[in-house]
């Protein structure tokens, strides 16, 4: 074996262990899963956390933070698993889409779980949306110049 083969050949594992890439495959795609039903459970949350009231007034200062900072953290928690910057799109999606449905689904007393009478829920789901949209952003901010020719 010349020196030039011994430094393009990968290791080879020990017996009995799985192979590296098998493995960083799995680890990512399991970070990508829990990213996605994170996002669906931060949602239902936040869901509930919409109708809260104190002495008949909206309490926004419930749900609209939760939705910021938990989905600030799950776009950095889906990126970072992942390793790849489309990582941020699944849990978004299945955020939005979940808010979506909410919003038009009637519940069987005929009304909605995010109502249009309901500052709250629509601040909630735009504060959501957003806080994925600036670390999509702040993403594209960061990427790497082109290299000069």
């Amino acid at each position: 074996m010349t020196v030039q083969e011994a430094v393009v050949a990968e290791p080879v594992p020990p017996p009995g262990q799985p192979p590296r890439r098998a493995l960083e495959t799995a680890l990512r795609t399991a970070g990508l899963v829990i990213s996605v039903l994170a996002a669906l459970f931060s949602g239902l949350l936040e869901l509930f956390l919409t109708p809260l009231r104190l002495g008949g007034v909206w309490v926004g200062a419930a749900a609209i933070p939760v939705a910021v900072a938990a989905n600030l953290a799950l776009a950095w928690f889906a990126v970072t698993t992942v390793g790849r910057r489309w990582a941020l799109g699944p849990p978004w999606v299945a955020w939005t889409v979940l808010m979506l449905l909410a919003t038009g689904f009637r519940r069987t007393e005929g009304d909605h779980l995010v109502d249009a009478r309901n500052w709250v829920a629509l601040a909630t789901v735009l504060a959501g949306s957003l806080a994925f949209a600036v670390y999509a952003y702040r993403m594209i901010l960061r990427w790497p110049p082109a290299p000069p020719r």
